[in-house]
């Protein structure tokens, strides 16, 4: 798959893991009592080879892109809507952006597959295509453009990652993308789509039994290989799927710990999966999504959530209002006491 097939994804740092572990367990503080923050911080460990581990400041990718599924009325609103929210997060007004200001992150904007040009001078513009097809009646997508997106993703991971993030949060704009994300969703894990096909932006219950329907129709015409990343997602994927699981595809091969956000970026942590193996090594939960599909998707990356805050926004808002939870876990093991520097006597 060009130069994304000699990827190289590092092993965890286990030694580190276990040091971190032994510091932990000495902190004035009884062994276990501050739960998941524990775990956390020695994943973090793990994951950056750092006794000590460094997660700020956090950067933040939003792709966007359109999708031609959406011409089947699955989306409670018109397309036109995704354009509208690059425009919004360009003038700093959407949810995203107020809570990469509150962790100090650094956001940018990507436009790889809106459906129409955006002239700003903010906007990262790497666009495959006009808007993927309506993979109901053809491909979404061809092969070459499934792997450019996901090239484009590695590469802007990389230059975030250069340019000093020490977390990646990955974002998604695009009208029609818990349809697509159910459709890979789907193809991958084998799962029913009645299992995963919820509401997405908010489209009446009793339309849901369309939209599963849609998705079943177009599964059976394209017939993707669950086994092949590239085959799904250029038969019923997404360009900002693509783009998402190439940056943490970058992040992973740079032990970049990676804050999953909801549905839609869970599933482009899947197709990520398919393409190595290793990523989910590198990968923290940030929240559980109310969409239905985010469970089964949760369990096949075998990872569980930080929060349970009952949203279904999309953008990165659900990792993003995680982190300072990570943030916890470092500053737990960097400035709390030890029972030794603090002259407090051990349990016996």
């Amino acid at each position: 798959m060009n130069r994304l097939q000699g990827i190289h994804i590092p092993n965890l740092d286990e030694k580190m893991g276990m040091n971190a572990e032994k510091y932990v367990n000495s902190l004035t503080k009884p062994p276990g009592s501050l739960g998941r923050l524990e775990e956390v911080v020695i994943e973090l460990a793990k994951m950056t080879g750092e006794a000590f581990p460094e997660i700020s400041p956090p950067g933040v990718i939003v792709f966007a892109a359109d999708h031609g599924i959406t011409s089947e009325g699955v989306s409670a609103f018109p397309q036109e809507v995704t354009c509208q929210m690059v425009r919004n997060f360009l003038n700093g007004g959407a949810a995203i952006n107020v809570f990469s200001r509150s962790i100090n992150a650094r956001l940018s904007i990507v436009d790889i597959g809106v459906s129409s040009d955006i002239e700003d001078e903010n906007l990262v513009k790497k666009k495959v295509r006009y808007g993927t097809a309506n993979f109901l009646n053809e491909d979404a997508m061809s092969p070459d453009e499934a792997v450019k997106a996901i090239e484009i993703g590695f590469e802007l991971g990389q230059k975030m990652i250069n340019d000093g993030a020490k977390c990646l949060i990955l974002g998604e704009m695009g009208i029609g993308n818990t349809t697509t994300s159910s459709a890979v969703a789907a193809a991958i894990s084998g799962k029913n789509i009645d299992s995963l096909v919820g509401i997405g932006t908010g489209i009446e219950k009793n339309k849901i039994p369309y939209k599963q329907q849609v998705i079943m129709n177009a599964l059976k015409r394209r017939k993707p290989a669950a086994d092949d990343p590239i085959d799904v997602l250029s038969k019923v994927g997404g360009l900002e799927i693509a783009g998402m699981a190439g940056a943490m595809l970058a992040a992973a091969s740079n032990r970049t710990p990676i804050l999953i956000d909801g549905f839609i970026c869970a599933t482009a942590a899947l197709v990520a999966k398919l393409i190595s193996n290793q990523v989910t090594d590198y990968m923290i939960l940030g929240h559980r999504s109310v969409e239905p599909g985010h469970t089964h998707v949760m369990e096949l990356l075998g990872k569980k959530p930080l929060l349970d805050l009952e949203m279904r926004l999309g953008e990165g808002t659900g990792a993003a209002v995680a982190f300072p939870i990570l943030q916890s876990a470092v500053l737990m093991l960097k400035e709390m006491a030890t029972f030794e520097t603090a002259q407090i006597s051990n349990k016996e």
